[in-house]
C-alpha cells in the first residue's frame, strides 16, 4: 500500500475518482493530446481571421473599415469569453469538461462556416464590371455570417483558458523530474502554436484563395473534429485536479464585505484581523489597498448563519484572501497599458492585408495571396524566440547573472517594437499613397512591391514574441496560486479589449475625419484614404502608453512586499525563468 501511495499523485486524480497513480496517468503523451487542440484551435482560430477581411470586402462587399471592424471584433469576443471559459471550468465544469465541449462547439462554428462560404444564396452576386455598384450583402446573409463566427468565438473562448492549464496538471510540481518536463512543456507551448498559426497564413490562406474559402473552412472543422478525438482518448491517462472554486467569487466577497463594513474603524492591533489559513499557507498582511481590510474586521452577524466555527464568507473574510485580492489589483495598471500593444496587433491581420491586395504580390509565376502575408509576422516570432533563447539568455547570464530579461523588461520591448511597427506602416503606406495617386485608377494592381510591408509585420511579430511570454509569465507568476486561471483569462482580456479598442479607433476615425462630401483616412477604398495617417496616430498613442508604462512598472516594482521581490529574485536564476 505505501509503494502505491509512492506512486501516486497527491492532489491528482483518475477518470474514476482515485488517486492518479504516476506511472498510468500523466506525462508528456497526455500533454501532447491537450497540446493538439491548442494547436489546431490557433489553426482554425487564425486561419479565418486572417484573410477574413478580402472575403468581406471581395466578397461580402462590406466597406474597408467595417470588415476591419468585423475581424477585430470577432477575435476581441474569442479573447474576452475565455473569462467565461475559465469560470465555468472553476466553478462547475472541470478544464476537461470544458475543452472537450467547447472544442466541439468550434466544430460546429467552423463546418457552418464553410457552408456558408459554399451556398450562393448566403453570399451576394459578384460584380460583373467595375463600373456597376456591387450590391453589398443582405442582413440574412450577415446573420448566417454572424452566427458561424460567434458560434467559432464562444468555442475559442471556451477551451483557450482551460488548455495550457489542464497541460499543466499532467505534471507533479513535487517531482523535480516532472516538473522540469513541465518547464520544457511550456518552454514549447508558444513555439508549437506559432506554428499552428504558420500553417493557417500561408496553407490555409493559399487553400481558401486558390482552391475555395469552404474547402479552407471544412479542413479547419475536420482538424478540429479529429483534435477532439485525439483528447478523449486520453480520457484514461489524464490526471484531473480538483477546482476550489471560481476566485470571482473570491473577489467579490471581498469587496462586498469590505462595503458593508466601510464605517466600522480597523481594531488597535493587525493581529485582531481574522485569518483562518495555516502559518504554512497564509499571507502576511500589508498596508497597501487599506481599504479591503475592512473585509477582515470580526463584526456582528459575521456567524450567524454558519455556526460558530465558520464565518459567512460575504461578511468575513480572512487576511489572506484579502491579500489575494491585493496581490491581482496590483497587476492592473499592467494590465492596462500592455493593451495597446494588441491595438497595433488588430492593424497586422486587416488593414496591413488590405493593403497587400493592391501591390505586386509575384515572386516569378507564383502570387502570394494577400492573407499569406503574415507570414513574415509569424516568421518573426519564431526566429525572435530562437534568438532570445539561444543568444540573448547566455549573453544577459554572462553579463548580469541572470537567465534573461524579466517579465517586466520582455514587455517594455514589445510595446517599443510595436510602436517602431506602427511608425514603419505609417512611412510605408505614405509611399504606396504616392504610387496609387501617380497611376490613378489605370490598373487594379499598383506597380510597388508587397515586400515594403515587411518591416511593420516583422517589428510588431518580434514585439508579440517579447509581450506575449512576458504577459504570460507576469499574470501567472505574480498571482495568488489559487488564481491562475483567472489570471490567465485576465491577461487574455488585454488581447481582447486590443482589438476592441482598435474597433472604436476605427469608428471614431472614421467619423471625425469623413464629411459629407469625403471619406475622410480611413475610406472604403484604402487608395482614396489617408492610412498613413491612422498608423501616425497610433504610434502617437503607442508612445503616449509607453510612458504611462513605465510609470507603471516602477510603482509595481515599488510597492511589492520584500518577501515577493526576494521570490522574484529566486524565480529570475531558476529554470521557472526559463519558460519564456
Amino acid at each position: 500500500m505505501e509503494g502505491k501511495i509512492g506512486w501516486s499523485v497527491t492532489d491528482a486524480v483518475n477518470y474514476k475518482g482515485f488517486p492518479a497513480d504516476k506511472s498510468k496517468t500523466g506525462g508528456w503523451i497526455p500533454a501532447a493530446q491537450i497540446l493538439v487542440i491548442e494547436i489546431c484551435e490557433r489553426l482554425s482560430t487564425m486561419g479565418i481571421a486572417v484573410n477574413l477581411v478580402t472575403y468581406l470586402v471581395g466578397t461580402m462587399h462590406l466597406p474597408s473599415a467595417s470588415s476591419a471592424n468585423i475581424v477585430t471584433d470577432f477575435l476581441g469576443t474569442s479573447f474576452l469569453l475565455c473569462l467565461l471559459g475559465g469560470f465555468l471550468a472553476d466553478s462547475f465544469l472541470g478544464r476537461y469538461k470544458t475543452i472537450a465541449i467547447f472544442a466541439l462547439i468550434q466544430t460546429l462554428g467552423t463546418g457552418g462556416l464553410a457552408i456558408s462560404t459554399k451556398l450562393p444564396k448566403l453570399h451576394p452576386s459578384p460584380c460583373n464590371n467595375t463600373t456597376e455598384s456591387c450590391k453589398q450583402a443582405s442582413g440574412f446573409q450577415m446573420g448566417v455570417l454572424y452566427a458561424c463566427l460567434y458560434l467559432i468565438a464562444l468555442g475559442t473562448g471556451g477551451l483557450k483558458s482551460s488548455v495550457s492549464g489542464f497541460g499543466t496538471d499532467q505534471f507533479d510540481e513535487k517531482d523535480d523530474k516532472e516538473k522540469a518536463q513541465m518547464v520544457y512543456f511550456f518552454n514549447r507551448f508558444v513555439f508549437f502554436i506559432s506554428l499552428g498559426t504558420l500553417t493557417a497564413v500561408t496553407v490555409l490562406v493559399y487553400i481558401q484563395d486558390e482552391v475555395g474559402r469552404s474547402w479552407a473552412y471544412g479542413i479547419c472543422s475536420g482538424t478540429m473534429f479529429i483534435a477532439v478525438l485525439i483528447f478523449l482518448s486520453g480520457t484514461k491517462r489524464y490526471r484531473y485536479k480538483k477546482s476550489s472554486g471560481s476566485p470571482m467569487v473570491q473577489i467579490f466577497q471581498v469587496i462586498l464585505s469590505a462595503i458593508r463594513k466601510r464605517k466600522i474603524n480597523f481594531p488597535s492591533n493587525v493581529s485582531l484581523l481574522h485569518e483562518d489559513q495555516s502559518e504554512a499557507t497564509r499571507i502576511h498582511h500589508t498596508e497597501q489597498f487599506r481599504f479591503l481590510d475592512k473585509a477582515t474586521i470580526v463584526a456582528d452577524g459575521d456567524y450567524e448563519k454558519n455556526g460558530p466555527s465558520a464565518p459567512n464568507p460575504w461578511k468575513l473574510c480572512s487576511v489572506t484572501r484579502v491579500e489575494e485580492v491585493k496581490m491581482v489589483t496590483r497587476l492592473l495598471p499592467i494590465w492596462a497599458t500592455t493593451i495597446i500593444f494588441w491595438t497595433t496587433y488588430a492593424q497586422m491581420i486587416t488593414f496591413s492585408v488590405e493593403q497587400a491586395t493592391t501591390m505586386d504580390r509575384s515572386i516569378g509565376n507564383f502570387k502570394i495571396p494577400a492573407g499569406s502575408l503574415t507570414v513574415f509576422f509569424v516568421v518573426a516570432i519564431l526566429i525572435t524566440l530562437a534568438a532570445y533563447d539561444r543568444i540573448i539568455m547566455p549573453l544577459w547570464k554572462k553579463w548580469k547573472g541572470k537567465q534573461g530579461f524579466t517579465n517586466l523588461q520582455r514587455m517594455s520591448i514589445g510595446l517599443i517594437l510595436s510602436t517602431m511597427g506602427m511608425a514603419a506602416a505609417s512611412l510605408a503606406e505614405t509611399k504606396r499613397l504616392s504610387v496609387a495617386k501617380s497611376v490613378g485608377d489605370t490598373t487594379s494592381t499598383l506597380p510597388i512591391s508587397v515586400f515594403l510591408l515587411v518591416p511593420q509585420f516583422f517589428l510588431v511579430g518580434s514585439g508579440e514574441a517579447f509581450i506575449y511570454t512576458g504577459q504570460l509569465d507576469f499574470f501567472i507568476t505574480q498571482s495568488p496560486k489559487g488564481m491562475k486561471t483567472m489570471s490567465t483569462g485576465l491577461f487574455l482580456t488585454t488581447l481582447a479589449l486590443g482589438f476592441f479598442i482598435s474597433s472604436f479607433l476605427v469608428s471614431v476615425v472614421k467619423k471625425v475625419t469623413g464629411t459629407s462630401e469625403e471619406q475622410g483616412w480611413l475610406a472604403d477604398n484604402i487608395n482614396d484614404g489617408r492610412l498613413d495617417c491612422f498608423y501616425r496616430l497610433l504610434a502617437i498613442l503607442s508612445s503616449i502608453n509607453f510612458g504611462f508604462y513605465l510609470i507603471c512598472a516602477i510603482w509595481y516594482k515599488s510597492n511589492k512586499p520584500q518577501k515577493d521581490l526576494q521570490m522574484e529574485s529566486v524565480v529570475n536564476g531558476s529554470p521557472a525563468e526559463e519558460k519564456c
